[in-house]
């Protein structure tokens, strides 16, 4: 890895990007989940089902990816059950709604493409789902304090 970053090649940042991905991908094989099926009742599950299709959306690592799902009626429906029955279990579970997850987690990876990447905030807007940038900056700014332009500027 460093022996590509200290190299020319005008694409070493994703080649870099891909060698961690793999790192953290063998490392997760090496030692694998202990708590695969211990769920105590059907709530444990459909919250951990749904935590585990959320953690997959992300992160978005280029310009031609984006989120699959947006709503909690797109989990629901990518899990087979009833949004109501997905948000009363996700509630019971974690204290948190459905939409607290989502949106908590899109704000997480927002901050993190803001920080780490040089896309513009309009690109990020509509890669996290976003259907106008002025909707991405008022969640942003809703969920964080700032503008995604003073996390910018705060940073450089």
């Amino acid at each position: 890895m460093l022996s590509e970053m200290n190299s020319d090649y005008a694409h070493k940042d994703d080649v870099l990007r891909s060698y961690l991905h793999l790192l953290i991908h063998e490392t997760m094989k090496s030692s694998p989940a202990q708590e695969f099926g211990a769920y105590t009742n059907a709530s444990t599950r459909v919250s951990s089902l749904f935590l585990e299709l959320l953690e997959r959306q992300f992160p978005v690592n280029t310009l031609d990816t984006g989120l699959q799902l947006k709503s909690p009626g797109d989990y629901a429906h990518a899990l087979s059950v009833h949004i109501n029955h997905l948000n009363r279990s996700v509630k019971e579970t974690t204290g948190k709604t459905t939409s607290a997850h989502i949106a908590s987690r899109i704000a997480q990876e927002a901050r993190a493409l803001l920080l780490h990447t040089n896309w513009n905030i309009a690109d990020i807007a509509y890669k996290l789902g976003f259907e106008y940038p002025s909707y991405f900056t008022n969640f942003f700014k809703k969920h964080t304090g700032m503008s995604p332009n003073q996390l910018r500027m705060t940073t450089v």
